[in-house]
């Protein structure tokens, strides 16, 4: 195995100097930017390493693709300077050692990146210029195109010989990968034999090469880590680290127990005809019993890639799987010949990478925060680092067995992860680069606001503080309450709740709604028309429906779906007061725990005068449709049936039309059953679409769902405004 000269330290400060250099590249005379090549291509080599054989990474993605676009940048300035063994040259990373070697019959490509909509604007025109000088400058072309995800997983080659899996293989350096079959067997998303299903009519290449990615759902994910830490095992960082590692298990029942997946998304060499096109072939795999991604679309232009992009962008959270951007290629495959390949990346695809969501750093110090119902949370204080744009100084550290079982201590360098609104968290230490100053972290005995003993309640991974009056505790439960989420009061955050607490203006929830202008007036950063904003939002409050109000009490095991459903059940909050736990758990998705949380929050004394107080200063405490108004109409044709979504939606989103269908009285499900009544399909609907028409069950576009409900355009824009 080629050797490396760095140790983890000296890689790491190696990589920090070469980041700082990159910062300025542009400014650094010739014969400094020459020097500076071998030293990249090392240090670029070693991560590369240390990302595909290791699984080991001690960058973040984000930082390695800096470093790689520096070099990139470099040989473009200096194309005399570019040597065979440059990273730019190469795919991934030289298989390991101790598994089987298997020559890939052809290459298996790497993409170029995009990072933004010019990167793939920039890359279509290319493609453009390309196709015109095979057709000729005066014929227009403009390629459809294909967008898939792109799953954050490890690529293989599956061959199948006479329908029958004949050997997989890992990417390796896409020359030579590792003979992985034995542990590909074990995967039970991949069809041993194709095609998987009865009734296939395509006929079966002699010898067919299926490529994809071996993934890991998240939630699997979770519970492997889970599992791992019970038998203290050592924790894989990511979902993308989880599957690699279980792949290059030498013992293939070590694998057979992890739950691994896989999604199909094209071909290497293949006897006979394939299909002309990537969506068709996408189609043709599928029909083998091959998994694809049901969020591929074949789009017209650039820029419904781009909102393709966007819409990724925004929801890529919604997945039980990671992705870390999306693929976009040329649809036709005689264009995708036309255009060919430069050196490791064909030309007519491109990966748009999604913003970093990871980097690394220091964690500074380790305190903790006392939440609104007195749990106690560690947190990270970090050197600020930039992650997606966003300056994260911050992070969650869960519990102190989260902090525990991953051996994170304060000093170490960490990898922190960012992701949508989700607080920042760290998500492991990373030892090989500690230097011996790093020190263990111990959770305090006591409450460090009011000083009360911490209990660590059976069966919980949190610890307490008990003291109903902990004033720190009312400081986060008036902050949950005004939050976006509970009753939205435009202005309130954690800040003006400390200000508000401990200025003795606010003692309770009812205090809110009590405050006056001379009350404001009175407080440090508050000019009238501040403090008249703040009393406007408190209002506009009061009228809001009492499942937000519910959420908002801060009572434990209470989130935002069990609020819905409890008032579902119950025409008001002072109903919800009276009932029983039998009573409560009779309602569907209510489990014990939450059910003797709600009783107990409402036997206590302060709590129902609490409730009154509300109700008398004019907060809505009951259901809309018990005062005649605004209560969702049942519709007899959607009325207690069943319907599941799938793809996208021309102008709604699936939340919208959830809520439309539960508004309906209808049921919505996350998978088709013998028990669907209706399939609602938008574009790039995939195998719910199949399993749907296999059953028979009727499918509806988005105008035959709007139909079903008895709404037009018009009644939907303004139900949408509303919600």
């Amino acid at each position: 195995m080629q050797q490396y000269l760095f140790g983890s330290s000296s890689l790491l400060d190696a990589t920090r100097a070469l980041q700082d250099v990159a910062s300025r590249l542009e400014t650094l005379p010739d014969d400094e930017a020459r020097a500076v090549m071998p030293r990249l291509r090392s240090v670029l080599r070693e991560h590369n390493h240390r990302y595909y054989a290791k699984d080991n990474p001690v960058i973040s993605d984000a930082e390695y693709d800096a470093l790689y676009h520096a070099l990139v940048a470099l040989e473009s300035r200096f194309p005399d300077s570019i040597t065979p063994d440059s990273p730019t040259q190469r795919i991934g990373s030289a298989p390991l050692d101790f598994f089987e070697k298997v020559e890939h019959p052809q290459a298996l490509l790497s993409l170029s990146n995009a990072f933004d909509a010019d990167d793939a604007r920039a890359w279509y025109d290319r493609c453009i210029r390309g196709l015109q000088a095979h057709h000729g400058e005066e014929e227009s072309v403009q390629p459809t195109l294909t967008a898939e995800l792109k799953i954050d997983g490890l690529a293989v080659a599956l061959t199948y010989a006479g329908g029958y899996l004949e050997r997989a293989a890992t990417r390796g350096n896409g020359q030579v990968g590792e003979n992985i079959t034995p542990q590909v067997r074990t995967i039970r998303a991949i069809p041993l034999r194709i095609p998987a299903r009865r009734g296939a009519t395509d006929e079966v290449p002699e010898r067919l090469e299926v490529r994809g990615e071996i993934y890991m759902r998240k939630s699997e994910f979770n519970t492997l880590n889970d599992r791992l830490a019970a038998n203290e095992e050592k924790l894989f960082a990511n979902p993308r680290n989880a599957a690699a590692g279980s792949l290059r298990q030498l013992d293939p029942t070590i694998t057979a127990t992890r739950p691994l997946r896989f999604f199909a998304y094209g071909i290497g060499p293949v006897d006979g005809q394939p299909p002309a096109s990537q969506h068709q072939l996408l189609d043709w795999l599928h029909r083998f019993g091959l998994p694809t991604n049901e969020h591929a679309a074949r789009l017209e232009t650039i820029d419904e890639v781009i909102a393709f992009y966007n819409h990724w962008t925004e929801h890529r959270d919604d997945l039980d799987y990671e992705i870390d951007g999306i693929v976009v290629k040329i649809d036709d495959f005689a264009y995708q010949e036309m255009l060919g390949q430069i050196a490791k990346a064909p030309r007519w695809a491109i990966a748009i990478k999604f913003p970093a969501r990871e980097a690394t750093t220091i964690l500074q110090d380790i305190i903790i925060n006392v939440g609104r119902t007195g749990v106690i949370k560690p947190e990270a204080l970090l050197e600020p680092v930039e992650i997606g744009g966003v300056t994260v100084s911050q992070a969650t550290l869960h519990n102190e067995d989260y902090i525990v079982s991953r051996d994170i201590r304060i000093g170490d360098r960490v990898v922190v992860k960012r992701a949508g609104d989700v607080i920042p968290q760290v998500v492991k230490a990373i030892p090989e680069v500690r230097t011996g100053s790093e020190m263990p972290w111990e959770m305090p005995s006591h409450c460090p606001v009011c000083e009360s003993e911490l209990v660590r309640l059976p069966g919980e991974a949190d610890y307490y503080c008990m003291d109903a009056e902990c004033p720190a505790q009312f400081i986060r439960l008036v902050e949950h309450y005004a939050g976006r989420r509970a009753m939205d009061i435009e202005g309130l955050g954690s800040k003006l709740a400390v200000v508000l607490a401990e200025a003795g203006v606010v003692a309770t929830l009812a205090d809110l709604y009590k405050l006056t202008l001379e009350d404001l007036l009175t407080l440090e950063g508050f000019a009238e028309k501040k403090a008249q904003n703040l009393l406007d939002g408190i209002e506009a409050s009061k009228s809001n429906p009492p499942k937000r109000l519910l959420f908002g009490l801060g009572i434990r095991h209470v989130g935002e779906d069990a609020a819905e459903r409890i008032m579902e059940a119950f025409a008001s909050l002072e109903e919800v007061g009276q009932a029983t736990q039998k009573d409560l758990e009779a309602i569907e998705g209510i489990g014990p725990i939450t059910a003797e949380s709600v009783v107990d929050w409402f036997s206590i004394l302060d709590n129902q005068h609490l409730v009154a107080e509300l109700r008398r200063l004019g907060v809505n405490t009951r259901r809309a449709e018990t005062e005649g108004d605004t209560a969702p109409q049942v519709v007899e044709a959607v009325a207690g049936k069943t319907f599941v979504l799938t793809g996208t939606l021309p102008s709604m989103g699936r939340t919208e039309a959830k809520a439309l269908i539960k508004d309906a009285g209808g049921n919505v499900t996350g998978s088709v059953s013998g028990n669907t009544n209706y399939l609602v399909a938008g574009e790039a609907a995939g195998s719910k679409l199949d399993k749907a028409q296999d059953l028979s069950i009727p499918i509806l576009d988005e105008a035959g769902l709007l139909a079903l409900l008895g709404k037009g355009e018009g009644e939907k824009e303004e139900d949408a405004e509303d919600a």
